[in-house]
């Protein structure tokens, strides 16, 4: 598969076809056990690191259920920036990184407490905060009814139009159908 920079891919297959350990391997946190790939002009592997940044993955980098939003954002915000950026317009660089992805969500609500859609929005403002070159979602249509999923996609699709490659994978690619490149994976053998 070929995704330009700045686009929008939703790769879809069935359970079991792969679409997790894609994505595990496009960030660089899975060695491929076949074939090749580059992201960015970096072969796969724990360089691409430098470049792609994980979302919300169950397993991998889940939410804390009993942190908020604010809470997640500044303590991405402090591994980001260090010391120097601790305290100093903590707030209004919150609220920057929530707009970015169009989360609408009060900074003091609970993680546990947001919608799907809401806790994919808040993992990409997440990966985002590192300013990666790719975005690599999981299951982003997961418990969603089919006109919040389109509303979903809309939105990877204006972070995409940010110059920010995104690849999310989801079970039905109709939702995406007029914003994403379509990816559909076969089932492994």
């Amino acid at each position: 598969m070929t995704v330009p920079a700045g686009a929008l891919a939703a790769v879809s297959g069935i359970a079991g076809s792969g679409r997790t350990a894609l994505l595990l391997a496009l960030g660089g946190r899975m060695k491929p056990t076949d074939g090749t790939g580059t992201v960015g002009g970096r072969s796969l592997g724990r360089d691409v690191q430098r470049v792609a940044a994980l979302g919300v993955m169950a397993g991998v980098t889940e939410l804390d259920p009993s942190l908020t939003v604010r809470e997640h954002v500044s303590e991405a915000l402090s591994l980001h920036e260090g010391i120097p950026g601790r305290w100093r317009g903590r707030n209004a660089r919150v609220r920057k990184a929530l707009d970015r992805v169009g989360l609408d969500a009060d900074p003091g609500m609970l993680a546990q407490e947001l919608a799907p859609d809401e806790a994919q929005l808040l993992g990409a403002a997440l990966a985002l905060i590192g300013e990666p070159e790719l975005l690599l979602l999981d299951d982003v249509d997961e418990g969603l009814p089919m006109e919040r999923q389109r509303a979903l996609w809309r939105r990877l699709r204006a972070i995409a139009d940010s110059g920010v490659t995104v690849v999310a994978t989801c079970h039905d690619p109709a939702p995406a159908q007029d914003v994403a490149q379509i990816i559909e994976l076969e089932p492994s053998r």
